[in-house]
């Protein structure tokens, strides 16, 4: 199900209700944004090329799904969406990636998309600048890459992804941990990577915005469980151990927030030490159900990969080029806008609890 209550309308100017769907700020110029004079092109094309929004997407079109790593459920999920949206246009899906989210374990994987003439690139960066390299060649080989969830440094992409504004998914964060915890006392941020974009962003945001509007909350530490299970796991054992006094703990990951979850129920912190971040309904609803964990948020990942797709889809028939302004179908989500940077916002996360985690399925 998908997580939107708005209509299908043209996603660039939505407003948020806890999170404000603005464009990401953090972006820079973004790949097919950027001007002749930086002597770049993407996808293939020659810089400047006007967009044809009736250009007929090609037969076959060959599209590479390219997760940080592979058998995560959140990225499972993502994927789904994507190989849906390939059907739809009647393409060719196909899904590698590596089995451990480490910052360059990427790069091999988009060298061979590149000599078998991938037509676009899916992917979510394990780090802003280690795959950059890759990506340039694959694009001076004509393919379209989009960047989704977690962006790569704009240069080295064609567009840009987002599940919402990082200020927005920094605040909702962050003010669900307050009211848990009635906007006081020590909280512990339990991260993916260390050098994943959007986890990094989000915790200094986070940071900032606490600081200003909850002043008695004390960030007191950011550990990494690397997108694995077992080390999210035992992060939080050590947090806890290390922080006696900890009263939450917020992680802005799927793996990490389940692993706390598991861990927290089956210990003698469950009902003290509060939780909240990014996760699926599927993966949390034991730990709601339990009273672990009162709430947490995340979007529709099916509907993030979905956009993507078409997104790539766009790029590679010459409907759109990345400019400002631009417009595209994607399917069942209808007509998005290119905003500034080469960013497309998917839309508005939404708070998960007792109350209406029932009510979704993913």
């Amino acid at each position: 199900m998908s997580l939107f209550l708005t209509s299908r309308r043209v996603r660039g100017g939505l407003t948020g209700l806890a999170v404000a769907a603005m464009v990401l700020t953090t972006a820079a110029c973004g790949g097919t944004t950027r001007g002749e004079d930086e002597g770049s092109s993407s996808g293939g094309d020659a810089a400047g090329a006007s967009a044809d929004p009736d250009a007929e997407i090609p037969a076959d079109l060959a599209v590479a799904f390219l997760p940080k790593q592979l058998n995560n459920p959140y990225f499972d999920v993502a994927a789904t969406g994507s190989e849906r949206a390939v059907g739809e246009i009647d393409g060719e899906f196909s899904q590698v990636g590596p089995s451990e989210a480490s910052a360059s374990s990427q790069v091999s994987y988009i060298n061979t998309l590149t000599q078998q003439g991938a037509d676009v690139i899916l992917t979510s960066a394990n780090d802003p600048n280690a795959i950059c390299s890759a990506l340039d060649q694959a694009r001076s080989g004509g393919a379209s890459v989009v960047t989704f969830d977690s962006d790569t440094d704009p240069e080295c992409r064609d567009l840009f992804i987002n599940q919402a504004t990082a200020e927005g998914i920094a605040q909702t964060q962050i003010d669900t941990m307050a009211d848990q915890i009635g906007g006081a006392g020590q909280v512990a941020i339990l991260s993916a990577t260390a050098n994943a974009t959007n986890q990094n962003t989000w915790i200094e945001l986070m940071t900032e915005y606490a600081a200003q509007e909850y002043p008695d909350m004390e960030i007191v530490t950011t550990v990494y469980g690397d997108d694995e299970d077992e080390k999210s796991f035992q992060e939080t054992q050590g947090l806890l151990q290390t922080y006696p006094d900890l009263k939450g703990i917020i992680s802005p990951t799927t793996v990490g927030i389940s692993a706390a979850a598991r861990y927290l129920s089956g210990s003698e912190y469950k009902g003290r030490v509060a939780l909240t971040g990014l996760g699926t309904p599927n993966q949390m609803r034991e730990f709601v159900q339990d009273g672990t964990v009162t709430a947490f948020a995340l979007w529709n990942p099916e509907d993030l990969g979905y956009l993507a797709a078409y997104a790539g889809a766009a790029l590679a028939a010459g409907q759109i080029t990345g400019e400002e302004g631009e417009t595209f179908e994607a399917g069942d989500l209808g007509e998005y806008e290119v905003g500034a940077d080469g960013v497309v916002v998917l839309g508005e996360p939404t708070v998960f609890s007792a109350d209406n985690i029932d009510d979704f399925d993913f």
